[in-house]
């Protein structure tokens, strides 16, 4: 809308219809102004559609043993798609302790505003949308939206990156053994639009690039399926103590 708006405020001292005292030569000046301003916004719009996008991606699939939770009389066995399917499993699931504000924007939908990053004189917020849908068969936690907030600076880069992520938990059990599997997929694009890696082939940030997102992954997804495990146990011993009479 601004863009058009300028657009429009740029034309309009050019629009006007000629009066008798004008002359001819004048409307003709005009004329040819509107036609480079028009070619100019026309190649910054094609720049823009033929701007470099670098395709980052990463995957992580882990396996973790699941203990059997029985109290002592055998009354109930907690099984994992239950506390998954508890408020409390969705708190543990999006890592909620780590984040700065959370909250609920629809039945299954959560926001997630991670801690500040500080880079030189800059801070920005990553705030993302979450939707979580766990089932009797497994659970699926996907990333719907992901921006970062802070200066305007910082807002403008929005528009220059977009980010995909799913994390899927299934269970099942494996020569008597019962386990947890979690299958994370991250996805990112980003418009290359500063030098010197605009003079570089995609395949120079690419590179570089996925292999720091696998790293991330690397490290990550084990450190959160353990956390997630230990609110797991935290989790059965709490409904059990309820239980009892």
């Amino acid at each position: 809308m601004s863009l058009s708006i300028k657009w429009h405020e740029q034309l309009h001292g050019f629009t006007s219809f000629p009066s008798p005292a004008t002359p001819i030569f004048n409307t003709r000046k005009k004329v040819e102004v509107i036609r480079v301003l028009v070619l100019a916004k026309a190649a910054n719009l094609g720049s823009e559609s033929n701007a470099k996008k670098a395709n980052l991606c990463a995957a992580k699939k882990e396996r973790i043993k699941l203990p059997s939770f029985d109290d002592n009389l055998g009354r109930k066995n907690f099984h994992i798609r239950e506390f998954l399917s508890h408020p409390s499993g969705t708190e543990a699931m999006l890592n909620t302790r780590a984040l700065e504000n959370f909250e609920p924007i629809s039945t299954d939908t959560y926001r997630c505003t991670l801690p500040k990053l500080k880079l030189l004189n800059f801070e920005a917020a990553p705030v993302v949308d979450l939707r979580v849908n766990p089932t009797n068969e497994d659970c699926m936690v996907e990333m719907l939206s992901c921006k970062f907030e802070g200066s305007e600076a910082v807002e403008r880069q929005n528009s220059r990156f977009s980010a995909l992520m799913t994390n899927h938990m299934s269970w099942g059990t494996d020569d008597s053994e019962s386990f947890l599997e979690v299958d994370v997929k991250l996805k990112l694009t980003l418009e290359i639009y500063t030098r010197p890696f605009t003079m570089m082939p995609v395949s120079a940030v690419e590179r570089p690039g996925n292999l720091m997102m696998q790293a991330l992954l690397d490290r990550l997804v084990p450190l959160l399926l353990q956390q997630l495990l230990q609110d797991y146990d935290k989790w059965v011993h709490k409904q059990s103590e309820d239980d009892l009479p």
